[in-house]
């Protein structure tokens, strides 16, 4: 083989093989650098991007899309805590990337502001209901892939009380602080 020859077959296989070699993949499940994302599977590891197929997640979340609903405003604060790192609440949960409809529970921003609009007051919304439309795993013992150890659980609080029972069924409510710390 000619030495161009080599140098074309290399390149060939750089082109095909781009983000393949074993060594670099994510097998976390992870954003990778260049800003591409991999759909969260619901047992990855953290960082979890917002997913792409919204109308799917929004419909088993038990939601809609739409547009944004007026007869309801307000905003929990959502707070992830794992081995002492903050976890990053991704924008665009709940808002398709298409259309640009929103579920009445969404983000927009990275700081865990969850937007409640919703178009018929008085209506209920749970913690559940984001993580599942975020494709994220929460029970009282896992966060996604993070799961605890033995005779340990997820400590929940909402505006500094703990909480118990199931984390899904956490009513999201007004001026509320949820932090979820694994530890």
């Amino acid at each position: 083989m000619s030495a161009g020859t080599g140098v074309g077959v290399l390149l060939l296989g750089l082109l095909l093989g781009c983000g393949s070699d074993p060594a670099n993949d994510d097998a976390s499940g992870q954003a990778e650098e260049s800003g591409g994302s991999v759909e969260p599977d619901g047992t990855s590891m953290p960082p979890w991007p917002a997913p792409a197929d919204v109308p799917a997640r929004v419909a088993s979340a038990g939601l809609d899309l739409g547009p944004m609903g007026t007869a309801e405003h307000y905003h929990p604060r959502l707070r992830i805590i794992i081995d002492g790192k903050d976890v990053p609440i991704p924008a665009n949960i709940g808002v398709d990337p298409t259309t640009g409809a929103m579920s009445a529970v969404h983000t927009h921003e990275t700081d865990g502001t969850i937007h409640i609009e919703a178009d018929t007051a008085g209506e209920t919304f749970t913690l559940g209901q984001l993580f599942t439309q975020w494709g994220v795993t929460l029970t009282s013992t896992q966060i996604g892939g993070v799961r605890a150890q033995d005779g340990q659980q997820l400590h929940v609080t909402s505006n500094g009380a703990p909480v118990a029972g199931d984390p899904k069924d956490l009513r999201l409510e007004p001026d509320q602080v949820i932090v979820l710390r694994m530890p």
